[in-house]
């Protein structure tokens, strides 16, 4: 089952935005702007409408999740308590000029001790109607629905099942994982691959 609309945060390029579930699931988010068709729906649907899901294995929306803003920007924290340790997951979506390519990235942090987290990737295009066309590229993951495409660059390995692409892995105290998640339009191949943690330096020196 989806979030609630209540229990969502959200983050932002002044173009579009993406809905986050206090369960780590961007559960609404259309690109290239505001006016795009989504490609996470599930916020008006079910999970299998679309969704982006990170979080802490075993983690729900009743988990207790801790958010915050960092200052005065849209750079949206998650961090979970768990047995084995905290987790934190740092989402935001770097501003953009009208011809620069749209991202979300999600960067996952070992606050301390080693928990094992959760990934779960399921691109529906056109509000959910539109299964796309997935295939592994050596950075992540492409998914390609006519004119559209999304690209996912991660070092995490995902698998194929059910419809949807996901993963498991630990992160330790001191370790951070990125996601770098970018639309791109099919017939202009592959995007540029932004360095997660030059572009959160960046955007916190445009908001901040």
């Amino acid at each position: 089952m989806a979030g609630r609309i209540e229990d969502s945060a959200i983050v932002g390029d002044m173009q579009s935005v993406a809905m986050i579930c206090t369960d780590g699931s961007v559960d609404w988010l259309c690109l290239p702007r505001f006016d795009s068709e989504a490609c996470f729906a599930a916020l008006l649907g079910t999970q299998d409408h679309g969704q982006w899901r990170v979080a802490p294995a075993g983690i729900t929306s009743e988990s207790g999740a801790r958010r915050r803003y960092a200052e005065d920007t849209l750079i949206l924290q998650t961090e979970w308590a768990t047995p084995d340790g905290d987790a934190r997951v740092t989402d935001f979506m770097p501003p953009r000029d009208d011809d620069d390519t749209p991202v979300l990235t999600r960067t996952v942090e070992g606050v301390s001790g080693t928990v094992e987290m959760e990934v779960t990737l399921r691109v529906r295009l056109g509000y959910g109607a539109v299964t796309p066309w997935l295939r592994k590229t050596k950075s992540g993951i492409r998914a390609t629905a006519g004119p559209d495409a999304i690209w996912l660059d991660t070092p995490v390995s995902l698998t194929g099942q059910d419809m949807a692409h996901t993963a498991t892995f630990s992160v330790s105290a001191g370790g951070q994982v990125p996601f770098v998640l970018t639309y791109m339009p099919s017939h202009k191949g592959e995007p540029p691959s932004p360095d997660p943690f030059h572009a959160l330096a960046k955007t916190k020196e445009i908001l901040g």
